[in-house]
């Protein structure tokens, strides 16, 4: 019987949720002539040695820092993939041709759409990276108004000295897609005034190790809905799975 092979493809990826959430799904299902590894490269530059070395691999997973850079490599890409400009699902075809997707924005918007109320109209995003381009896809689709949040001026995007009060009273949901705060540098966290939350606000953060960064339990101390990324990353991997197997 012939192995399907699937993989990560990223840079420092020891700790990815991927590879345990897949090999996982294999044990338990009929699939045993599935197999899940991860591809840890340091430059893009690598990315054709992993197709061209392993002529088993129906499909991929992208993650950081490789969602916007693995572009120029593929055949194809889907609509949202091109309308939101990053991929972190790489389908190959019957005539192994790429084609790449994104189940990132998918993910996000289900696991945020059960805590929106009617007041929830505006949202924050914290960071400017792929994660935060598929979360800002999401919010559209979902007809809820966001402003970036960065580091410096850049265009479409506010610094994060200009985050006050105002700011919070006019925007209800507040979305860090950013790696401050991640394991294992948990003591960190984006710099906006916590103070201001309330319990009308959420507080969502696309990190999932830990539980409960920093940024959620300054934002639950102050009365917000609170969750982290760990739902949204099981449902664009399910997303994914249907992705490789049409």
């Amino acid at each position: 019987m012939s192995c399907r092979q699937f993989g990560l493809v990223g840079k420092n990826i020891s700790y990815s949720f991927s590879k345990k959430y897949f090999i996982d799904k294999f044990s338990v299902g009929t699939l045993e002539d599935c197999s899940y590894e991860n591809f840890d490269i340091q430059t893009i530059q690598e990315f054709p040695s992993i197709i061209s070395n392993n002529l088993d691999l129906k499909g991929l997973n992208i993650t950081i820092p490789y969602k916007e850079t693995v572009i120029p490599f593929l055949h194809k890409l889907s609509k949202n993939s091109t309308l939101i400009g990053t991929v972190n699902v790489v389908r190959f075809t019957k005539n192994r041709k790429l084609k790449g997707y994104n189940s990132d924005y998918y993910g996000f918007m289900k696991s945020l759409q059960p805590l929106l109320k009617s007041h929830h109209k505006k949202a924050l995003i914290l960071g400017t990276g792929g994660a935060a381009k598929a979360v800002a896809f999401a919010l559209e689709k979902l007809g809820i108004i966001y402003t970036f949040v960065s580091r410096g001026a850049k265009e479409n995007s506010i610094d994060y000295d200009l985050v006050n009060a105002t700011t919070f009273d006019n925007y209800q949901i507040i979305i860090n897609c950013t790696p401050l705060g991640t394991s294992p540098n948990i003591a960190e966290f984006p710099p906006i005034p916590y103070n201001f939350f309330t319990s009308n606000h959420i507080a969502f953060d696309l990190i999932y190790n830990p539980q409960e960064t920093q940024f959620l339990k300054k934002a639950k101390k102050k009365g917000a809905v609170t969750k982290n990324g760990y739902e949204m990353l099981v449902l664009q991997a399910e997303k994914a799975w249907k992705i490789w197997n049409k």
